[in-house]
């Protein structure tokens, strides 16, 4: 078997995006960050050479060490809320890949989480989702009430102790399928990531997203993320409210019963 994954990209935009990303990522390592998987050549501007991995069910000391690693790249931290990595192709829009995601250029910064979650991760998506039909204004207007409530900081929370008050370096597409488990149980930081979305963030959005697709040992993953660096109380009760922002995604993108699924997690906090 190769070493090597190819990865193709629709656009050179997208490849410099990624690599960026994971560089950005990866500066996080020597301080006891998760590490990330190794871009080893880019022979096209749409193609980048990743570094394989051979991926297997985790061990319970390869969740713990996940979970602490993690809060670690987490802490390294950002410049701004929503901040793209360093290096990131500013030519044109913020946005990035088919999901389209919105990224904030320093020049517009909002000066909390609350204004970015509201505006780039539950109304920016709910416009676009309107406007390809995809949800009527009644279930519109409840997102909408969410997105209040986030903004006016009802719905915030402190970020963990070591990241403090400002945005934390998210992976920002942290479902189970980006979460490789080396067969070799070696790693030190547990599990090494792929397919990045960074940006800055809040820390419980990470987290949210590792238990919306089924993340193996999660529970374990969690309580040592805890234990490394304590989440604010009542975190369990906004893991909905942080997967809005996924959930929002699939609905643009495939509709369907992610529809109901993010209208659920709505009302929970409308």
């Amino acid at each position: 078997m190769s070493d090597t994954h190819v990865k193709t990209f629709a656009n050179a935009q997208e490849a410099a995006a990624e690599a960026a990303g994971l560089a950005w990522l990866a500066e996080a390592e020597s301080s006891g960050g998760t590490r990330i998987v190794r871009v080893l050549g880019r022979p096209s501007p749409t193609v980048l050479d990743l570094e394989r991995i051979d991926d297997r069910s985790p061990t319970a000391v390869q969740a713990e060490r996940f979970g602490r690693s993690l809060a670690h790249t987490h802490a390294a931290g950002a410049r701004h809320w929503g901040a793209p990595a360093p290096g990131f192709p500013v030519d044109g829009p913020l946005r990035m890949g088919r999901s389209r995601t919105a990224f904030v250029a320093a020049e517009d910064a909002p000066e909390s989480w609350g204004e970015f979650f509201a505006e780039y991760r539950i109304r920016d998506y709910v416009r676009r989702i309107v406007d390809a039909g995809g949800l009527d204004r009644t279930q519109a207007a409840v997102f909408d009430r969410v997105a209040d409530r986030v903004q006016d900081g009802t719905l915030g929370s402190p970020q963990p102790a070591l990241v403090g008050d400002r945005p934390a370096r998210l992976h920002g597409d942290l479902w189970a399928g980006n979460v490789l488990w080396p067969a070799d149980h070696a790693e030190p930081t547990g599990a090494v990531l792929i397919d990045a979305n960074p940006h800055g963030g809040h820390s419980e959005t990470d987290l949210a997203l590792l238990g919306l697709f089924g993340l193996p040992r999660l529970e374990t993953v969690l309580a040592a993320y805890d234990a490394e660096f304590p989440l604010a109380d009542g975190w369990q009760d906004r893991v909905a409210l942080h997967q809005l922002a996924p959930l929002l995604l699939h609905v643009l993108l495939f509709g369907g019963s992610y529809t109901d699924a993010a209208l659920r997690a709505a009302r929970r906090y409308a």
